[in-house]
């Protein structure tokens, strides 16, 4: 006889399983919990209060990991809807306000479902309750308060919600979780409620967290963050990091501030290193103040260092080209030499380049400098030889007192282009460097309006580089008149306002920007058509360089301008202005310019086959019987074509403006580490996609994210670059490829070079950017970097960046202006020329000798702290294992 069991409820099933994987702790747990619910759904009153007690001591004393919830709040989950009805039950405020804590820290455990979601039941049983140390219920229940709290925020309870966001404050800044409370005030637009927390203890991590967050906000929250910053500097008498926020506000009132505020000489001392390296000039009594500021020092130190690294021997072109390296040998060159002869002009001329970029600051070199380096100017031509003498202003670079003297024979020669290349070096030796006799002034000032160009050039374009960054008026009275003489060359008229632009860089100068805007209205067609009109877009982008929304009023203006004038120029403008930014929206603006399709001259050519075609033989004979008719047909031809002409030329213009968009994609994006990266991947859709004129401008774009960084990535891209079909996007990438390495000797990147060099050894043209490329790799000897970003990419250099844009500019039309005459402008790079260095001295500014490990630290001291349940130990443990793997000793201290 068989007996069938029953079936047994699945809902039973479930839970007596659960219920059996319970530890016996965690059962008596559970019992005692479900008790005590029992006595608060009950009617005895009495039992409310005592059984409250019980809960919320079980709740604070339970302990839980990083991947479970605690004990309590994972049994009392099924009891909530319960506990809210007994909430509503109670009637003695006391126990009422009591039974709300619990419900609030209980809502956290159900706040996943939608539900409690939108009615945010934590923040409203917290608000019911008795709102007294909200920080004992733990770190996870203050951040569930501060979501909800972000959530909630209005106008309209903002006084009712302000002591709880003021008890939350609190107990974060005494708990180390400052990032919590930074984050929950930025979301309330309350970070003064932080001032009256900060302590000795915790305001250098909250300083650092709320400049790190400053850059992803949008203004005027950006601005306010950083001033609120740089008062609590000031206020701890950090005033070196005080200056670094003033500086990278842009304001020269704050970093007067600062430096009036400072009370110790030494720290001045300090600061006005670090005003000297920022260009920022401020009026200071004080002489040996003074001198720091004017940075007549860099010379001497630089010396100092080049001794030390005992590199004070001059090097020659062929010793940083190493021809003797390249693998196919001197047996081919005799053949290479006979088949393709070498244009021995352009070959000097670029031995000019590399020894001038080489033996940079060094005051010394084996071609110009030397008892017959009158011989090496005469190897060159017409504006070869202005380059050649202003080399010497790139190798006495800052030297004001030493290189005047060889620069000055060379200002009575009877050949203009030397005596040009004299008035440059000039200004060269001036660049970066004040002094207060203004001997670059002085000399060129009498050469602005002289009547020979090549004069002009020297000294209009002197005069920028000399005075880059200064903003003085009295430079800028005697450039204004040459920008606007109508009778002048495109030429001149560019050089002028480049250098307004460079002088008056980022200063909204009202005057500067008139100046320019007067010439572009006129109606100078020598001038819009000329390629050195994008140097006048430049020059008025260049007074408004990280000025953001104040160039509307000027974009207003431009509206006045034929069409791809006005499109090239307001791009220009939106580049500068959100220079370093990083603003997303400009970025995404710059790419829809970039995105856009223009029809090139083959395919305009190929519509226009069909109305060329030969005439048929019918066609001949109707058409000698009407010869009336054909006159008409003649002349209507000849408007057609002046009309398809001009489209042509304008969809040139409109090309270019691309190409201008793409080095503005880099230019915004450059002081981020991480929209820099993101800013590669794009370049690589458009180097692939993109327009003729956006291919060519791509090279540039990522030199500029990468300026003297040569990242193994970013050199293989050049590099594929470098053999393009098309010469002008392998000439950028050859180019660029010097910038990325620029001043740092990279191996790697010298030995693509020589590479490079054998693969265009038939080509001129491209040998001589290999040339100019290995000349900027090998720059200082290894000491210099190009960089316009330091200070870990917070501060922005403006006459640094403003020199990179005029030379990338010129490369945009690479074939007229740098392989053309105007090669010189390379010599701009010369105000983002800084050296790469540590430099300790001692309390009178001598040199003193620190010992500096290079590598791995020995001792390391490190401190971790964080709130229950983030997983220290496990991190702990980990960190303990790899060290003790590499055989060092490792304590953890509790």
């Amino acid at each position: 006889m068989t007996v069938k069991n029953k079936p047994e409820d699945p809902k039973k099933t479930e839970t007596t399983n659960a219920n059996d994987d319970l530890s016996e702790e965690d059962k008596r747990l559970q019992e005692e919990l479900n008790m005590l619910v029992e006595k608060l759904v009950g009617e005895d009153v009495e039992l409310y209060f005592p059984a409250l007690q019980m809960l919320s001591n079980l709740i604070r004393t339970s302990t839980t990991s990083m991947t479970s919830v605690p004990k309590p709040l994972k049994f009392l989950r099924e009891h909530y809807p319960a506990l809210k009805q007994v909430y509503e039950k109670i009637s003695e405020e006391k126990t009422k306000q009591f039974c709300a804590d619990v419900v609030s820290v209980l809502a956290m455990g159900v706040s996943g479902s939608l539900d409690a979601a939108e009615k945010r039941e934590c923040l409203k049983y917290c608000l019911l309750g008795t709102l007294a140390n909200v920080g004992d219920w733990g770190h996870e229940y203050v951040r569930q308060l501060e979501g909800e709290i972000a959530e909630e925020w209005n106008v309209d309870n903002m006084e009712k919600l302000l002591p709880l966001v003021r008890d939350v404050v609190a107990f974060d800044m005494q708990h180390s979780a400052e990032i919590q409370a930074c984050d929950l005030l930025m979301e309330i637009d309350r970070l003064d409620l932080l001032t009256q927390h900060m302590d000795q203890s915790n305001y250098p991590r909250v300083c650092l967290y709320l400049i790190g967050c400053a850059s992803y906000v949008v203004e005027p929250e950006s601005t306010q963050i950083l001033q609120g910053v740089l008062d609590t500097y000031v206020r701890f008498g950090e005033y070196p990091r005080a200056m670094l926020v003033a500086m990278q506000l842009q304001s020269k009132a704050k970093c007067e501030e600062v430096f009036n505020a400072c009370p110790d000489m030494l720290i001045k001392k300090q600061l006005c290193y670090l005003l000297a390296r920022q260009y920022v000039p401020i009026d200071i009594e004080d002489e040996d103040l003074r001198a720091i500021l004017l940075n007549a020092h860099i010379n001497d130190h630089f010396l100092s260092l080049a001794r030390e690294l005992d590199i004070m021997e001059p090097k020659t072109p062929e010793e940083v080209y190493k021809t003797w390296l390249e693998s196919a040998g001197s047996a081919l060159r005799p053949s290479l030499l006979t088949e393709h002869p070498v244009d021995s002009a352009r070959q000097n001329l670029s031995a000019t380049f590399v020894n001038a970029f080489v033996n940079a600051g060094f005051g010394r070199d084996k071609l110009v400098t030397t008892e017959d380096g009158n011989k090496w100017m005469y190897k060159n031509k017409d504006h070869g030889m202005l380059s050649a003498a202003a080399s010497l202003g790139m190798i006495h670079l800052w030297d004001v007192d030493g290189g005047l003297t060889p620069i000055d024979k060379y200002l009575y020669t009877a050949d203009d282009h030397i005596k040009a290349g004299a008035l440059l070096a000039l200004g060269l030796v001036n660049c970066g460097v004040r002094n207060e006799c203004d001997p670059a002034l002085a000399l060129l000032s009498d050469y602005v309006l002289h009547t020979s160009t090549n004069l002009r050039i020297g000294s209009v374009l002197g005069l920028g580089i000399a005075y880059a960054g200064t903003q003085r008026e009295e430079v800028l009275a005697h450039l204004l008149p040459v920008l606007s003489d109508t009778a002048a060359p495109p030429e001149i008229c560019a050089l002028a306002a480049v250098s307004c632009g460079l002088i008056a860089v980022g200063s909204c100068n009202g005057d500067v920007t008139c100046a320019i805007i007067q010439r572009l209205i006129d109606d100078n067609k020598d001038v819009h058509s000329s390629t050195y009109s994008r140097f006048l877009h430049l020059g008025l982008g260049l007074c408004f360089l990280g000025c953001k929304e104040r160039t509307e009023a000027t974009m207003a203006a431009l509206e006045v301008l034929p069409e791809p004038q006005q499109s090239l120029c307001q791009t220009t403008l939106s580049m500068c202005a959100y220079a370093g930014t990083g603003d997303v929206l400009v970025v995404q603006q710059m790419l829809h310019i970039c995105s856009k399709h223009y029809e090139t001259e083959n395919e305009q050519s190929s519509t226009e086959d069909t109305a060329f075609k030969k005439p048929d033989k019918k066609d001949s004979k109707e058409g000698s019987s009407s010869s009336s008719s054909s006159k008409d047909d003649k002349n209507k031809s000849k408007s057609s074509k002046d009309s398809k002409n001009k489209e042509k030329d304008a969809s040139k213009e409109l090309s270019s403006v691309q190409a201008v968009a793409t080095l503005g994609v880099a230019v915004i994006a450059l002081a981020e580490e991480t929209g820099a990266e993101m800013c590669t991947r794009i370049f690589g859709q458009l180097g692939r996609y993109g327009e003729p004129a956006v291919r060519r401008a791509v090279p540039l774009a990522i030199a500029l994210c990468s300026i003297s960084n040569p990242q193994l990535s970013v050199i293989d891209v050049l590099n594929k670059y470098s053999h393009d079909s098309d010469n002008d996007v392998a000439y950028n990438a050859i180019f660029a490829m010097g910038l990325v390495g620029a001043g740092t000797n990279n191996a790697r990147l010298a030995t693509m070079l020589r590479a490079l060099a054998l693969y265009h050894g038939k080509s001129p043209v491209h040998l001589f950017m290999v040339r100019l490329a290995q000349g900027l790799c090998h720059a200082g000897k290894g000491t210099l970097t190009l960089s316009p970003t330091h200070a870990d990419r917070r501060l922005l250099n403006q006459p640094a960046l403003a020199g990179l844009l005029v030379v990338l500019t010129a490369f945009l039309d690479c074939k007229n202006i740098i392989l053309g005459k105007s090669h010189y402008l390379l010599y701009v790079l010369a105000t983002a020329m800084q050296p790469r260095w540590l430099v300790t001295l001692d309390e009178n500014l001598q040199p003193l000798n620190v010992s500096v490990r290079v590598g791995q630290h020995d001792k390391v001291d490190s401190f971790l702290n964080s709130p229950g349940g983030t997983g220290k130990t496990f991190l702990i443990s980990l960190i303990l294992a790899r060290i003790r793997s590499q055989n060092h000793i490792a304590l953890a201290i509790a």
